[in-house]
């Protein structure tokens, strides 16, 4: 096809086109318009620092709000450990808080937002919000990590010669010195194993730092009622809030003493005595106190009566004589 004169005189244009919008007044019917007729037409530069990557399944999302969109956007955007709360939203946005927690719940509700609830260390529940570009994705289709190579072993050391002779170790095995027999080759004592984890122990609700310092106070008393109940620090560290919840329970210190040192194994028996003190603390914990209604405070006040001997009124639980006349006629 040739190309078309720019110099050729234009077509007058009829009556009928002449009122009518351009967009409609050289179309033709059965033919769709061009691509600057209708819609948006898009200048894209490519981003090169400070831009984040939106994927269609939530800019297109045919069931989200704008507002639920335009908050996921947002939040996507920031970085980590930011806060997300509607208080913060809406200090930042103009919407309000009703609109923002209503958005917040629809992307809630379509996998975009996790809101999980933690307790902290110190006791206190917290509100940890997830942020999720892709819903069911981050958890089923993780990507798997390479492990590491693993390390070349190392060169073999040379035996050491032995520090107790065979015979010097026989004699004092049959003396009976406890851990005297020790293994020629590797000079440890036999049979040592390394020690299990101490049982756990009850977890108070809350708890003070100075029921903390009490109960480490009491648990380093110990020693003085059995020099074989040495507890070492971190041993204290564990046991220490155990002795808070019977405190909780309103058990006294000299009750929780007896309990956990009463009845005491033999001295060859007791191995290992903070193991031993755990388990007591769950097993022997007494039950909750029960629930007690708070006492009525508020003053009772009688009611009214007029005296027999002079009418006055006075309040007392039953008619009779005031307390003047009671005092006339007792001392006359």
């Amino acid at each position: 096809m040739g190309a078309q004169n720019p110099s050729a005189p234009t077509r007058p244009q009829s009556a009928d086109t002449a009122d009518k919008p351009p967009s409609r007044a050289h179309s033709h019917p059965g033919r769709r318009p061009g691509p600057r007729a209708f819609g948006v037409t898009h200048e894209n530069t490519r981003h090169t620092s400070r831009f984040t990557v939106i994927g269609n399944h939530l800019a297109q999302h045919p069931e989200l709000s704008l507002i639920a969109i335009a908050l996921a956007v947002h939040i996507q955007s920031l970085p980590s450990n930011a806060l997300v709360d509607i208080k913060t939203l809406a200090t930042r946005f103009p919407e309000g808080r009703t609109r923002i927690a209503a958005g917040l719940r629809e992307l809630e509700a379509h996998g975009y937002l996790r809101r999980e609830r933690e307790r902290t260390p110190s006791g206190r529940m917290i509100t940890r919000t997830v942020s999720c570009n892709q819903p069911g994705a981050s958890r089923h289709h993780a990507p798997t990590r390479t492990p590491p190579p693993e390390p070349p072993p190392p060169p073999p050391q040379p035996k050491p010669q032995p520090a107790v002779q065979p015979e010097a170790a026989a004699e004092a095995e049959a003396a009976g010195v406890p851990g005297a027999a020790t293994d020629t080759e590797t000079h440890r004592p036999r049979g040592k194993r390394k020690p299990h984890p101490l049982p756990p122990v009850p977890r108070p609700p809350c708890h003070s730092p100075t029921m903390l310092e009490r109960a480490t106070a009491f648990l380093c008393g110990l020693r003085r009622h059995d020099p074989r109940l040495m507890l070492s620090a971190c041993d204290t560290a564990h046991l220490a809030p155990g002795v808070v919840a019977w405190m909780q329970y309103d058990v006294p210190l000299s009750a929780v003493r007896a309990a956990l040192t009463s009845d005491l194994p033999p001295e060859d028996d007791l191995r290992r005595p903070a193991a031993l003190l755990a388990h007591r603390l769950t097993a022997l914990l007494p039950p909750p106190p029960p629930v007690r209604a708070p006492a009525d405070l508020s003053p009772q006040r009688h009611p009214l009566h007029n005296c027999d001997g002079c009418d006055r009124a006075f309040r007392a639980p039953e008619s009779g004589l005031c307390g003047d006349c009671r005092a006339a006629t007792t001392h006359p």
